[in-house]
């Protein structure tokens, strides 16, 4: 799936095919901002927050990068009017770092003071582990200048422990996923088993710097089991529980989503759009195999 994800042949003709668009609505509402919008407003009563991630990445030309930071300052402001949560995530590739680093923190600085001015929330992406240190430099820049920044870090690679380390004297926001791009086994744990044991430690690792109000910790995962062992090990600490968040995709699990937040928990579902969604649908894929299954029902009725 990870080979299919990154198969120019297969990302230009495969988007056109009925059965894959019926089935990438499982995980987006729409290619529209309109229909994320409208999703996150009917999750509201529900007390689930929102996080908007418009799709893409590697732009070629820096006029497609400023296109979307002008679409983003638009998000920032549509999601406030409406009265939802202005938190929006963008991937440092779709704001220009294949062409000009300095361009792209500039774009950065710019969101994050869009969502200073609505009280919102920007978070930068984590991509392949290619781009890791030039995000890690990327957000420490702007961590010393906004507040409301966070970063998104991968627990399937070795590095993200001392990676950890380096961040903490920011005081930063963290969100930690388990990983979904094609990594080779000297950079990222092979094996689930690893992968999962990494992310509990780095995030039993966290809790104290959490509980000392040295950074957020966010816990962007499906694997409830694992959620209830960290919470559990914050309680412990005497962590409140609004204090662990706890983000999903859109269209997974909203049901235990639901009920973290009914528990106390703040909880967020990460809401998709845009028409460049092949490559994001396959690593979601990836990610959670039991999605393979919806996929089927799809294509054969």
């Amino acid at each position: 799936m990870l080979w299919c994800a990154s198969n120019p042949w297969l990302a230009e003709h495969v988007p056109n095919w009925g059965f894959a668009r019926r089935a990438v609505k499982r995980f987006m509402p729409g290619e529209e901002f309109a229909s994320a919008l409208k999703a996150a407003e009917d999750s509201k009563p529900k007390q689930i927050g929102a996080l908007f991630t418009q799709l893409g990445e590697n732009v070629t030309d820096l006029s497609e990068a400023a296109e979307v930071v002008e679409h983003v300052e638009s998000v920032f402001a549509q999601a406030a009017a409406a009265g939802v949560d202005p938190v929006v995530s963008v991937k440092p590739t779709h704001l220009g770092l294949d062409i000009d680093p300095a361009v792209t923190l500039a774009n950065l600085h710019r969101l994050a003071e869009a969502a200073e001015k609505v009280k919102g929330y920007l978070w930068v992406d984590m991509e392949g582990s290619a781009y890791t240190d030039a995000t890690l430099e990327l957000y420490s820049a702007l961590r010393h200048k906004h507040e409301r920044v966070g970063l998104a870090i991968q627990a399937y690679l070795y590095r993200t422990a001392a990676d950890i380390g380096r961040l903490l004297p920011l005081n930063p926001t963290i969100r930690l996923v388990k990983g979904a791009y094609a990594e080779p086994p000297d950079r990222a744990f092979p094996a689930k088993r690893d992968v999962d044991a990494n992310y509990l430690a780095l995030s039993t690792f966290m809790l104290p710097e959490l509980k000392r109000g040295k950074l957020r910790l966010v816990l962007g995962t499906h694997d409830v089991a694992m959620i209830r062992r960290i919470t559990g090990f914050a309680e412990a600490l005497g962590i409140e529980r609004s204090q662990v968040e706890v983000n999903m995709l859109y269209g997974i699990r909203t049901d235990q989503l639901a009920k973290l937040a009914a528990e106390g928990h703040t909880t967020r579902q990460l809401i998709a759009y845009g028409p460049a969604w092949y490559g994001w649908y396959l690593r979601r894929l990836a990610e959670r195999p039991a999605n393979v299954l919806f996929v089927a029902r799809q294509m054969f009725g």
